[in-house]
């Protein structure tokens, strides 16, 4: 019954009585304080009763029940030999704090703070690996068609011409070519329409015991000459050059006047005279 009695105390009692029954049932022989004030009132009323007194007092408990011819036992452990007596309480309590009860709700973000200073630029780092070539992009849109200069003419006479007191223009009466009429069939004269690089040439039959001499001239500039001595026999005489012009430059040639006797030949039936010329490269495809 005593055995009985104790384990229901640890149900009901609080936690501060807890440890006074627990003590009760490990060691059935120890008593509490109140029950050796019962017995001793000299102790109450002069001091604490010590460990010693709990201890004589229960030697004196175990001889009592000898007496009787009984023991106590925890009725839940039949048969388990009781500890010995303990020299201080068996259990000690030890504050338990749970921090995350402690710990309040989440607070709301704060505002951005200002940017910092700029920190010092680095050493550049080693070159990268190459990459993978890329993949083919696509076909562009075509492109504006590329435009293209043409200028060229080529023109004959059939006509001899001899010298005389002044200089003469020589006039072709035979157009072989003529593009986009740069040449003025009727003043002799090439006129320049594109700006560019001009390649001209020129040919002539000599007169037998006259002299050729005829030059090739840019505006009023003198540029080439054309010339043959007199002999016994006529021959054919050319002269050829490059020029640079600009637009509304003009080419043409020029009989020397007669202070001595010049001539071409030729004859209304075979053209020994041409004077040729063609662009070769446009100003503006630079």
């Amino acid at each position: 019954m005593l055995g009985f009695s104790l384990s229901l105390c640890v149900l009901i009692l609080p936690a501060a009585v807890w440890v006074t029954c627990t003590g009760m049932v490990t060691d059935p022989y120890r008593i509490t304080r109140s029950e050796l004030d019962l017995e001793n009132d000299d102790y109450s009323s002069h001091r604490d009763p010590t460990e010693s007194d709990y201890t004589a007092q229960s030697q004196r408990a175990r001889s009592r029940d000898g007496e009787r011819g009984s023991q106590c036992l925890r009725c839940c452990d039949p048969g388990e030999e009781p500890p010995p007596p303990y020299p201080s309480p068996a259990f000690q309590f030890v504050p338990h704090i749970n921090i995350t009860i402690l710990k309040g709700e989440k607070g709301h973000r704060g505002e951005r703070g200002t940017y910092g200073k700029s920190g010092k630029s680095g050493s550049s780092g080693p070159r990268g690996p190459e990459g993978i070539k890329g993949h083919k992009g696509a076909t562009g849109s075509p492109g504006e068609p590329c435009k293209t200069y043409y200028s060229a003419f080529s023109v004959g006479r059939k006509k001899a011409l001899h010298s005389n007191d002044y200089y003469q223009t020589l006039i072709y009466d035979t157009e072989f070519v003529n593009l986009y009429k740069h040449f003025n069939m009727f003043s002799g004269k090439f006129y320049c329409y594109i700006p560019g690089v001009y390649y001209f040439s020129l040919n002539v039959h000599t007169w037998n015991q006259k002299e050729t001499y005829l030059h090739l001239m840019k505006n009023e500039q003198e540029l080439v000459v054309l010339y043959a001595q007199p002999s016994d026999r006529s021959i054919m005489q050319s002269q050829s050059l490059m020029l640079e012009l600009e637009q509304n430059d003009e080419v043409w040639v020029r009989l020397f006047k007669g202070e001595r006797e010049n001539a071409i030949f030729s004859d209304d039936f075979d053209t020994y005279i041409t004077f040729n010329g063609y662009l070769i490269k446009a100003k503006s495809d630079d």
